[in-house]
């Protein structure tokens, strides 16, 4: 199916999810469209929402092509052919990992502002996004999120392709997608609507979310 927008992509997700209504249980977005779909997700199961960000490393020379992913902690994954790349090597791969940590610090304070992150260990993480493409960025994630010992770690999302569904499968206990179409070209396409999501919306959708279900960091 077309979804209508991202809030009815939510909405529709957390039918899915249901069985985590009031549970200990943290959903968490990926920003920035991932955010708007996650809001709806923890509002219709009164649970809390946070976020969670990685980003793309890029090949040299080029910021369009990703060669791979870190998360906030640092955790990496890297494109197996990555190396074939000019320019592609151990340092160059630190160095850029490196920058785009700096860049996920300064966005979680843009987002959380001075709020602690909320404490997965002991309870079910569920990442939420508006849909995924190739997954690097949410393999980076899922990993980084493991280490941090949830109970549970479960993927969902509105769309996705089969193949990257199947990439993803070993890292999360349970991966729920509402459609996997073949031929998948981008996630928009799956959207009647799917306009840029500004830092502005995201901040004021986990404040909003902070006041309906607040809870403390552990």
């Amino acid at each position: 199916m077309v979804y209508e927008d991202r809030v009815e992509a939510g909405k529709l997700l957390a039918r899915e999810l249901k069985e985590y209504r009031g549970r200990d249980a943290i959903v968490l977005g990926v920003p920035r469209g991932g955010v708007v779909v996650a809001y709806e997700v923890a509002r219709e199961l009164g649970i809390p929402l946070d976020v969670v960000v990685s980003r793309k490393l890029p090949a040299p020379g080029n910021p369009e092509l990703a060669i791979g992913a870190v998360a906030a902690d640092g955790t990496r994954v890297v494109d197996p052919m990555a190396t074939r790349y000019p320019g592609v090597s151990e340092e160059y791969l630190e160095r850029a990992a490196r920058e785009q940590v700096q860049e996920i610090e300064r966005r979680l304070k843009a987002y959380r502002g001075d709020r602690p992150p909320l404490n997965v260990a002991g309870k079910t993480a569920i990442v939420v996004d508006d849909g995924i493409a190739t997954g690097s960025t949410v393999l980076a994630s899922l990993r980084s999120l493991r280490q941090q010992q949830p109970a549970a770690l479960v993927l969902a999302v509105p769309v996705a392709p089969p193949a990257s569904v199947a990439r993803l499968q070993p890292e999360a206990d349970r991966i729920i997608v509402l459609e996997m179409p073949e031929p998948f070209f981008a996630v928009g396409q799956w959207y009647q609507r799917f306009d840029q999501v500004s830092d502005e919306e995201v901040v004021a959708l986990l404040e909003r979310a902070h006041q309906q279900t607040p809870m403390a960091a552990g």
